[in-house]
């Protein structure tokens, strides 16, 4: 038993997110079994997600950091039992801890030749001076050897609060030994003059201001959805609202509830991974490829929302409940809102015999959550639609990485403003489907919309129609083909709908939706082997749970999906055609070419993907759904 009063923990639902309560319970439980000795520190405590048929108490994983070597220990914890167990974790990093890059920082502005470095550019007032510590990646510089380091660059203010990344101190790259706190190395590219003119966006340095006329989303009876421990219930949805410090948002167990039953769609759906891969091949900027999940960490990135500004409407907000690398509490208030919006026209006919108008408006819930990661930030926001589809929309805005540049930039780089330019770069989300389309055992096919051969069948070559294919675990990645109107259905064969077809759900693509353009043996193509396709199938297993890995921090790469194609396709289950527990990972996003209109900070950009049913239900399922204004003729 730890020293902590385990009376004081209130019972949760197994998948409830953890509680202050319980991370405090967690590392006291740690230290009474001999962990978090002096100079350890916690890279992330987490639910242990149970299996769906556990039955048990509720766990949590605390991921202990114990030196500066490569080293760490997980520790499985019993938050009833009050019991620890420890497993050793060679060879590996954790995503960037935020005390270690803090003192990245303080290591730079102390080392005798970055002082040196900027005073050759004529700076001499370092507290103007902005550093962002880097994730490294593999690159084989000597210092990435058995350490944990990130690549420093710097910035400069022209005043506290202005916007550094207007005057990059370019050609300055700093190798810091992220768990010792020392300067390895500083690599100075040469000196290339700052751009002068600022990069201010704030209200007051553009005047006069323009306004818009006041938009206000009012509903006088209260949202229509609930939300109780992180059970979230709306129209006819149900689920569970999780956070995790990696993923962010997580949706467990999405059910529909069709008034005679409550059927399962989906056991978890989350963003797995992304990578951010840039397109200059300089040794400048040609190393920044950032996986801002597993190295960062989307939960711990998001920010507090603000009402009217973030999120509008009738809003409820859930805080995010994390640990600090301390081992305790740290709360990010307001960290998901959860509102509804409406959403254009759902369905409508006029008939022109009658007279008859029928029309239906449509709606969705929101559950969104904000990451700043570094200079950008990502919005992500998952929907439910009242016809139950199911979607994710990303919204990238922030600000460009930038570069000090003289003359033409070249190919790779795109001209901001004068003296500063930005690299091409890619902004590749990879989300990890586990569907649970009224059952427990998936088939898996992609559908292709074909024309028919011209015939006797055919004879006025008109004829097409949607062609399946069946994908098995530990088969190649497949890719979007927007000229066959490619999609992906995941069924369950032991539930058929009225005209005997199998239940199932849609993957549908409907924005963007490039692949990786770096080469697969380049070392972003290594690491982010997931991105070389749009979808892989691979068995499902609780373990597998990111794109490229646990931790693919300074990875080589191979890790990840890669990996669990290769075990699915030894373990011969290619061979089985009946329904197998299956994930589908999608990746999606954006090939961003900087231009003017994106400076000094960025609109947004979106892209997603929807969930849609086919044949889940035998009719519209919306029929039943009252008109907005049962009162108003005009309307019905």
């Amino acid at each position: 038993m730890n020293d902590q009063d385990q009376s004081t923990v209130t019972p949760r639902h197994r998948l409830a997110p953890l509680s202050a309560e319980e991370i405090v319970a967690a590392a006291s439980t740690v230290r009474s079994a001999g962990g978090l000795g002096e100079g350890s520190v916690v890279a992330h405590v987490v639910l242990h997600e149970p299996s769906p048929a556990a039955i048990g108490p509720r766990r949590a994983e605390l991921l202990e950091v114990s030196g500066p070597q490569l080293a760490m220990v997980s520790w499985l914890v019993d938050l009833e039992a009050g019991s620890a167990t420890p497993t050793t974790i060679e060879g590996m990093r954790p995503a960037l801890l935020m005390g270690e890059s803090f003192g990245a920082v303080v290591a730079c502005v102390e080392h005798p030749e970055y002082v040196a470095a900027l005073a050759k550019r004529g700076i001499t007032d370092l507290s103007l001076v902005q550093i962002d510590p880097w994730p490294a990646g593999v690159f084989g510089y000597e210092a990435e050897t058995d350490r944990r380091i990130a690549r420093c660059i710097s910035f400069l203010r022209e005043f506290s609060g202005d916007n550094a990344y207007a005057r990059p101190i370019e050609g300055v790259i700093v190798h810091v030994d992220l768990g010792r706190g020392e300067v390895i190395e500083v690599i100075d590219h040469g000196v290339v003059p700052m751009a002068s003119t600022h990069g201010r966006y704030g209200t007051a340095d553009h005047q006069p201001s323009r306004t818009l006329a006041p938009l206000r989303i009012t509903q006088p009876d209260g949202p229509g959805f609930t939300v109780d421990d992180g059970l979230l219930t709306w129209h006819r949805w149900r689920l569970r609202v999780g956070f995790d410090p990696t993923e962010g948002v997580v949706l467990h167990e999405v059910e529909w509830d069709d008034g005679e039953r409550v059927r399962p769609v989906a056991r978890r759906l989350s963003v797995s991974e992304m990578v951010v891969p840039y397109g200059e091949p300089g040794p400048i900027h040609g190393w920044k490829n950032a996986f801002d999940a597993g190295e960062w960490g989307l939960g711990r990135m998001t920010q507090s929302l603000v009402l009217g500004c973030d999120c509008l409407g009738e809003i409820q907000y859930l805080d995010a409940v994390m640990a600090n690398e301390t081992g305790e509490p740290w709360v990010v208030s307001n960290a998901i809102c959860l509102h509804e919006e409406d959403f254009g026209i759902l369905w409508k006919h006029v008939d022109l015999w009658s007279g008859g108008h029928e029309v239906r408006r449509h709606r969705r819930m929101v559950i969104q959550h904000v990451a700043t990661v570094g200079n950008y930030e990502y919005a992500f926001a998952w929907h439910l639609y009242v016809d139950g589809q199911i979607g994710l929309e990303v919204r990238l805005t922030g600000i460009l990485s930038t570069a000090s540049v003289e003359g033409d930039p070249g190919p790779y780089m795109k001209r901001l403003a004068p003296g500063l330019a930005a690299p091409v770069r890619q902004h590749l989300f990879c989300v990890r489907l586990d569907m649970r389309g009224d059952g427990t055992d998936d088939v898996v096919d992609e559908v292709d919309v074909l024309p028919a051969p011209a015939g006797p069948q055919n004879p006025w070559g008109n004829a097409f129609a949607p062609t399946a294919n069946r994908l098995l675990p530990g088969g190649d990645g497949r890719d979007t083909n927007a000229a066959t109107s490619r999609i992906w259905k995941v069924s369950n064969p032991a539930t058929l709908n009225r005209n005997g077809d199998p239940t199932s759900y849609a993957l549908i693509p409907t924005m963007a939706t490039p692949t990786l353009l770096a080469s697969a043996d380049s070392s972003v193509g290594r690491r982010a082997a997931f991105a070389r396709h749009n979808l892989w199938v691979t068995r499902a297993d609780p373990a597998r749970r990111h794109a490229s890995g646990d931790f693919p921090n300074q990875h080589v790469g191979g890790d990840g999906i890669p990996a669990w194609v290769a075990q699915d396709a030894a373990a011969n289950l290619a061979e089985s055609a009946a329904g197998e527990d299956v994930v589908l990972w999608y990746t999606f996003g954006l090939t961003h070419i900087p231009r003017p209109e994106d400076w000094p900070v960025m609109p947004v950009e979106w892209t997603g993907f929807l969930l849609t049913p086919k044949g889940f239900f035998d009719a519209n399922p919306t029929l039943e759904l009252a008109p907005e204004s049962a009162g108003d003729s005009s309307c019905h």
